[in-house]
C-alpha cells in the first residue's frame, strides 16, 4: 500500500427524500474527488435516514441507488463506502456496500442493531463480520453501534484489516462516545479508522456530525464540525506498519488465556 488520501462526507442526510440526499452526496462525492479522495465514506442510510414507516420503500429504491454510486466510483475511479437499506425475502437488512472503480468489492449486513431507537424491530440483524479487498487496502467494516463492540473490530483486524470504514447517524448528546471510540477502536487494533457521521435532524434526534479520520496511533488526522461537509487526510500505511512493530500487539496476545480473541 502506498500512501493515498482518504474521506469522508458528512451529509445533512433528509429522511425520505432520497432524491435530494442523491443530489448532496453527489456533489461531494465530486468534491473529494477533486481534492484528490481515493477512498471515501458516506454515512449510514444516506440514501434516507431511518424513516421506519417507509422502509419497505426506501429500501425498493436501493438497486437504482447502487447504480449511481458504481457510477460515480468508475468515473472518479474511487472506492466507495456507505450504508443503504436492503430488502430481501420480507426482511430489511441495514447495509454497507463498498464499490471499488465500479465493481461490488463487498457488503456487511449490520450485527448490532441500536434496540434503545428499536432498530431491532425494523430490521433483520446480520452475522458475518466482512473484510473487503479494494485498490486501497483492505477495509473493515462496521455500522454505528457497531462500535461499541471491540470484539468486532478486534475480529476484522485479526481478518487482515488495515483500515475500519464506520459509517453512522450517531447523536449529539453521545458525541464524546463517538469521538472516543473512534480513537480507542484505531489504538487498540493498530489500525486506520474512518468514522463518518450524519449531521441535521430527524424526528426528536440530533445526529452531531464530527466525522473523524484517525491514525493507528490514535491521532486525530482530520474531524469535522456539526454541518455538512467533506473531510480528508493522506494515510500512510508505513506508519501503521511500523507501529505495529515498535509495540507487537498483536505478535503478544495470549489468546489462550481468553479464546478466540
Amino acid at each position: 500500500m502506498q500512501d493515498f488520501v482518504a474521506g469522508c462526507c458528512q451529509l445533512n442526510v433528509i429522511p425520505g427524500d432520497i432524491q435530494q440526499n442523491m443530489k448532496q452526496a453527489e456533489y461531494w462525492v465530486s468534491t473529494m474527488a477533486q481534492a484528490g479522495c481515493h477512498l471515501l465514506v458516506l454515512p449510514e442510510m444516506w440514501s434516507s435516514s431511518f424513516s421506519f414507516l417507509r422502509l419497505d420503500e426506501v429500501a425498493g429504491a436501493t438497486p437504482m441507488v447502487l447504480e449511481y454510486l458504481r457510477a460515480w466510483s468508475r468515473q472518479y475511479q474511487m472506492v466507495l463506502v456507505g450504508s443503504l437499506p436492503e430488502k430481501e425475502e420480507g426482511s430489511i437488512f441495514n447495509v454497507s456496500y463498498v464499490i471499488d472503480d465500479g465493481v461490488l468489492a463487498g457488503s456487511y449486513r449490520k450485527i448490532h442493531l441500536f434496540s434503545y431507537n428499536r432498530e431491532h424491530e425494523y430490521f433483520e440483524a446480520g452475522k458475518v463480520p466482512v473484510v473487503c479487498e479494494t485498490r486501497v487496502g483492505r477495509l473493515g467494516i462496521m455500522i454505528c453501534y457497531d462500535l461499541r463492540f471491540p470484539e468486532l473490530a478486534r475480529r476484522l483486524a485479526l481478518d487482515g484489516a488495515e483500515i475500519l470504514c464506520v459509517s453512522a447517524q450517531w447523536p449529539v448528546e453521545r458525541l464524546d462516545h463517538w469521538s472516543l471510540l473512534l480513537r480507542s477502536r484505531a489504538l487498540e487494533n493498530q489500525m486506520f479508522v474512518l468514522g463518518c457521521n450524519g449531521c441535521g435532524a430527524e424526528d426528536n434526534l440530533h445526529y452531531g456530525g464530527a466525522s473523524a479520520l484517525v491514525s493507528p496511533t490514535g491521532s486525530v488526522l482530520a474531524e469535522g464540525g456539526s454541518e455538512e461537509t467533506g473531510i480528508r487526510a493522506t494515510l500512510d500505511p508505513a506508519s501503521m506498519l511500523a507501529f505495529r512493530g515498535q509495540i507487537p500487539c498483536f505478535a503478544d496476545r495470549r489468546s489462550s488465556a481468553y479464546g478466540a480473541f
